[in-house]
């Protein structure tokens, strides 16, 4: 039985890598348990985790689910210096997505669900009673 999980991407110089990782995820590290490595809890069981290394090229992309896929491409254009990228749909995917990079070429994105009762649905899955 698998009940946790975790995603490494790797950075250059590990007080950088955190200060994006900060920014991006709208948050401080829940763990830095050495030098050269920090780590956020993204849900209950998800970590994502910084490690100060040399990024895997074509690695990814680790994609985040997002409530306003828009809204969040535009802060982070805006506060990371990210280039604007498109978001894309298809008809017979329940999502839509965008892909970017982050400074040292690690793949990442965000999606969202495009039925607002299928994202309720899934927010209340993972976190109870939250409103959304």
């Amino acid at each position: 039985m698998i009940y946790e999980m975790t995603i490494q991407v790797r950075v250059a110089e590990i007080s950088e890598g955190q200060k994006w990782y900060e920014t991006l995820l709208n948050k401080k590290p829940d763990s830095i348990p050495h030098e050269g490595f920090a780590e956020w809890e993204l849900i209950t069981g998800c970590w994502l985790q910084v490690a100060e290394g040399v990024p895997t090229d074509g690695s990814g992309p680790i994609r985040l689910g997002v409530m306003d896929i828009e809204k969040e491409r535009n802060r982070i254009v805006k506060e990371l210096n990210i280039e604007p990228f498109e978001i894309f749909s298809r008809e017979e995917v329940p999502v839509k997505w965008g892909t970017f990079c982050d400074p040292w070429g690690n793949r990442l994105g965000f999606f969202e669900y495009l039925n607002m009762n299928e994202k309720e649905a899934q927010v209340r899955k993972i976190f109870g009673g939250l409103e959304v």
